[in-house]
């Protein structure tokens, strides 16, 4: 783990970045087929090894507390009423960068801002009751159904929290490693029926990634996320990197500038082209 590095600030809101994610992927290959790759055939059977002894897993609810208290604790959690965060995305095989900005306040309303040299902005918002996007190659779209009710999950400001009352169950799965460390595979299953797993660090007790599936205009997509370079921001540890896989495109996130209560109420209204959609 890098150094702590201790400047003002609060939790990047990383949970929005996952719908931030598949809105960008969709406006930038709605019209390319994803390529399939033939099926290996079967490797021959072999023995398979003796099952380990079976290890004492802790609960979901305590990977989850362990995590909050690693990164600062409940109090700190609570301690704000909204945040920024601003940074750069990059996607390497297609050599398209630009920067990023996130916006979010308590109880559920955010706003994410994609500035993409050549493109242009590609913009997401929830209100508390509205879910929209607005890019250049889409147009202005509205979610409905399932989709706006995963947006509104997403958006609430304390999802880190993971409360009981927002999931049907909570389970720890099973000890996997992630990236070469063991983690804690946890399945949360929303009121909804939508699955998220995350992983957390048996070591650090830190969040290292998240595989969850959102809808979109293009139908179910996957997001995978793994999340890096944690430093403290007054009195959290945040991660700063963020690695995002969706539809075989991956974008790394880096986040420079993170404030707290500094965000205007007038930075959730959606732009003209959403409200003349609700006219």
């Amino acid at each position: 783990m890098r150094p702590v590095d201790s400047r003002e600030g609060h939790g990047v809101p990383a949970v929005r970045l996952r719908t931030a994610a598949a809105t960008l992927v969709v406006a930038l290959f709605a019209a390319t087929a994803a390529a399939q790759t033939p099926a290996a055939p079967p490797a021959p059977a072999t023995p398979r090894p003796a099952a380990p002894p079976a290890v004492a897993l802790p609960s979901a609810r305590a990977v989850i507390d362990r995590h909050i208290e690693a990164i600062g604790g409940r109090k700190a959690i609570l301690g704000h009423t909204s945040t920024h965060a601003a940074g750069t995305m990059s996607m390497a095989s297609s050599g398209v960068s630009g920067s990023i900005d996130v916006y979010a306040a308590r109880p559920d309303k955010s706003f994410v801002k994609l500035s993409i040299g050549g493109i242009g902005d590609v913009l997401e918002g929830f209100d508390g009751k509205i879910a929209w996007s607005v890019s250049a190659i889409t147009g202005p779209m509205l979610a409905s159904g399932r989709e706006l009710t995963q947006k509104k999950f997403d958006a609430a400001y304390d999802a880190e929290l993971h409360e009981a009352a927002r999931y049907k169950s909570m389970r720890t799965v099973e000890q996997a490693p992630w990236d070469g460390r063991p983690c804690y595979k946890l399945s949360l299953v929303h009121l909804d029926g939508t699955e998220d797993i995350e992983y957390y660090d048996v070591a650090t007790r830190l969040k290292v990634a998240t595989v969850a599936t959102r809808e979109s205009p293009m139908g179910p997509v996957q997001v995978t996320v793994s999340f890096g370079d944690y430093r403290k921001f007054a009195d959290l540890l945040v991660p700063t990197t963020m690695k995002q896989s969706t539809m075989g495109v991956q974008q790394v996130l880096t986040f420079t500038v993170v404030e707290f209560d500094k965000v205007p109420p007038s930075i959730f209204e959606p732009p003209a082209e959403i409200k003349a959609m609700l006219k």
